[in-house]
């Protein structure tokens, strides 16, 4: 795939209603002719809170909007026939989809259990109490309106490890599971916040249970043959132990029609945990680079204090290029959700040159950043928040600059704290561009292409400027861009 272009076609507050499998199948050509070559859509399977779960508090991955479970038949985002009708129309359009998996916990059960636990200190999970206590848990997953269709599995609590609620006696908190897997404690392989991150939420999956691995193996086989998918987006994997994945994905490459693409968010802003994270997992998956967002956020907030020169520093992108997901944004960073660190609106054009134009990384577009969105919920102090989205000017641009012009490879100038630029010098098939971004005023630079562009003349593709750029017979020109803006210079004829 030439310049692969991933698209997140969601966000949290999407509206309910089912109407998202209708706007993908709608939007596939029109996505497809700007240059969105990848979809990455929204859990599709039957959550805890059904119709209007965003999808991450899994209750049945086997219910896609099929079965009348959690409220009605169709999730949030539509039925299974929509689902599946979506899929397809991507597809026609030569987009490849990518199914969130979210494989960590469940939360919903049917029925209760009788079970012992230990208490565990929640800001130290390591400090697990040595005496078990008698509780009842809802820990028992039947699926009763399924009735045995696709999977005769059930779950019980000797599928999990851990459990965030108990009753007689009634308490809330962090209580490991006492069963024949986790004797030895929380799973090892897994991110070491707060002692130990195996536990997140609901009912955590105990995937030492060997039953547990091989159904969900036969589900990843599953959902590959229901959807034709063309590959996942792993959900919460610093709470997953590496080894899991790293056979699991062995599993499900084994057994696909062609290799799927495995994208993983491990959300942490230090590059050397992402990079522990890939030798464990034998680089089989892509990982989201939440330290370059991170960097996108200061640079948004600081403005002109901000170091353009330092944006890839001790980010995964320049450490293991081949790896990195780039984005600007996502539904945990947007305003009022869990990792709120959203990225100024006058900054995304510039981040998104920086991650669509260049040579490395698989850049993400977010869906509101493409259309917009409007949303309101409370915030951390409990007040309600009307938060507006506005729809980037320029993106579908710079998407559709993606495919025309980000050829060749790439020279850099980032020698001026507040104005950087980079080209793209082609190849003999596909024309380059220099893009150039200032974060304060006017951006202004000198630069020598090359003899092979001597005379060459470039307009602004970004319409920024109406002048164009003529180069001298060395192939050196004068490019300029707006205060706090972006140009992205390509040839004039």
């Amino acid at each position: 795939m030439h310049n692969p272009t991933l698209m997140q076609f969601f966000h949290w507050y999407y509206p309910a209603g089912g109407t998202l499998w209708h706007e993908a199948a709608e939007r596939a050509g029109w996505l497809a002719d700007i240059g969105i070559s990848l979809v990455w859509l929204p859990p599709a399977y039957k959550a805890d809170t059904g119709a209007q779960s965003v999808g991450y508090d899994t209750y049945d991955l086997f219910d896609l909007g099929e079965f009348d479970q959690k409220g009605g038949r169709a999730t949030k985002y539509g039925d299974k026939a929509a689902l599946l009708a979506a899929i397809a129309a991507l597809k026609s359009h030569h987009i490849g989809v990518l199914l969130d998996v979210v494989l960590n916990h469940k939360m919903g059960a049917d029925e209760q259990e009788r079970i012992q636990v230990n208490r565990v200190e929640i800001e130290d999970r390591e400090e697990i109490e040595d005496q078990a206590i008698d509780a009842t848990a809802w820990t028992r997953f039947t699926f009763p309106a399924r009735q045995g269709q696709y999977s005769q599995f059930v779950w019980d609590h000797k599928c999990f490890s851990g459990i965030d609620l108990i009753e007689d006696p009634a308490e809330k908190g962090i209580f490991k599971i006492v069963n024949d897997y986790t004797r030895d404690g929380w799973n090892e392989e897994v991110d070491d916040e707060l002692g130990n991150y195996d536990y997140l939420m609901g009912a955590n999956i105990e995937f030492r249970n060997p039953a547990v691995t091989a159904e969900l193996a036969h589900w990843g086989r599953w959902v590959m043959n229901e959807t034709h998918c063309d590959g996942f987006r792993l959900d919460a994997v610093k709470h997953i132990p590496a080894w899991f994945y790293r056979d699991w994905i062995d599993k499900i490459q084994a057994d696909a029609a062609q290799p799927m693409l495995v994208i993983a968010e491990y959300w942490s802003h230090k590059t050397a945990i992402l990079l522990q994270y890939l030798e464990q997992v034998a680089g089989k998956t892509m990982l989201f680079d939440a330290p370059l967002q991170m960097n996108f956020h200061h640079a948004s907030t600081q403005g002109a204090e901000f170091d353009l020169r330092q944006v890839f520093s001790d980010t995964l992108v320049a450490a293991d290029p081949a790896h990195a997901v780039t984005l600007v944004d996502n539904h945990d960073t947007q305003p009022l959700q869990a990792l709120e660190a959203p990225v100024a609106p006058w900054f995304k054009p510039l981040a998104y040159a920086l991650i669509l134009l260049r040579e490395q990384g698989v850049p993400t577009v977010f869906y509101p950043d493409l259309f917009g969105a409007s949303y309101e919920d409370k915030d951390q102090e409990g007040n309600v928040r009307a938060i507006e989205l506005p729809a980037i000017p320029g993106l579908e641009a710079l998407i559709r600059a993606r495919q025309l012009y980000a050829h060749g490879r790439q020279t850099d100038y980032f020698d001026d704290a507040h104005c950087v630029a980079f080209h793209r010098h082609g190849t003999g098939e596909r024309p380059g561009c220099v893009v150039i971004m200032s974060n304060s005023g006017e951006g202004e630079k000198r630069l020598r292409l090359g003899a092979d562009f001597a005379h060459g003349r470039l307009r602004d593709y970004l319409g920024q400027h109406e002048a164009t750029v003529t180069l001298d017979e060395t192939g050196a020109g004068i490019f300029r861009c707006r205060a706090a803006g972006v140009s992205v210079w390509v040839d004039a004829g």
